[in-house]
């Protein structure tokens, strides 16, 4: 989305309906700062009040988020392309998120794991009091970083059956209570009913991958 040109358009409308950038700001609730910013390209609209904000300036959701009026013509067309835009950005914050879980798994865990060591080896030192401590450190660190990672897991992309090729989100519990290889976990299709291993994957269509 080009914040420059949606904000020239919100500039244009606003003044169209009469609106100063204050009357606007009180109409909505916020200050005139926000809707200056928002006409210089600097931020955009939050979404709780985009529905509101296209009812003053008498336009709709998708005319504001391409910046220009749309004919009923053009309204498919931009409206596949929005989604497509949309789309194209949940599956690079998916590949984010994998990456970061990928990085918590090779990185964060194995220095867990060395401060637990640490930790016993100077309890058997006779230095029990900190040898303790870096164990207790050590291993709610671990149990804290293995629940960040799996709300990674489950929150990014889908799962894909191996026997039907369904892809789904299954609820968290599944998730944490399933076998896994990696991210390839055991569990039942929602379609087919049968048990397998579910590899990560981050689109919901086979298509956008190849």
């Amino acid at each position: 989305m080009d914040q420059e040109k949606i904000g020239k358009f919100i500039a244009t409308c606003r003044k169209e309906n009469g609106f100063t950038q204050a009357a606007l700001a009180e109409k909505l609730g916020i200050t005139d700062r926000a809707v200056s910013k928002w006409e210089t390209g600097k931020s955009l609209p939050d979404a709780s009040i985009m529905l509101e904000l296209c009812e003053y300036l008498n336009i709709n959701v998708n005319e504001l988020l391409h910046g220009e009026h749309i004919t009923m013509e053009q309204y498919k067309d931009n409206s596949e392309a929005l989604l497509l835009e949309m789309k194209k950005k949940e599956e690079a914050t998916a590949k984010r998120m994998l990456a970061l879980e990928k990085g918590m798994l090779f990185i964060v865990l194995p220095t867990y794991v060395v401060i637990i060591v640490s930790g016993a080896y100077l309890c058997k030192a006779e230095m029990i009091p900190l040898g303790c401590l870096l164990i207790a450190v050590g291993i709610v660190s671990v149990i804290g970083a293995g629940v960040i990672g799996l709300h990674i897991e489950h929150e990014a992309g889908y799962y894909e059956c191996p026997n039907c090729k369904e892809r789904y989100v299954p609820s968290y519990n599944a998730v944490l209570m399933a076998p896994h290889i990696g991210t390839a976990r055991k569990m039942k299709c929602p379609k087919c009913g049968k048990r397998g291993y579910h590899k990560k994957v981050i689109s919901k269509d086979r298509a956008d991958e190849e």
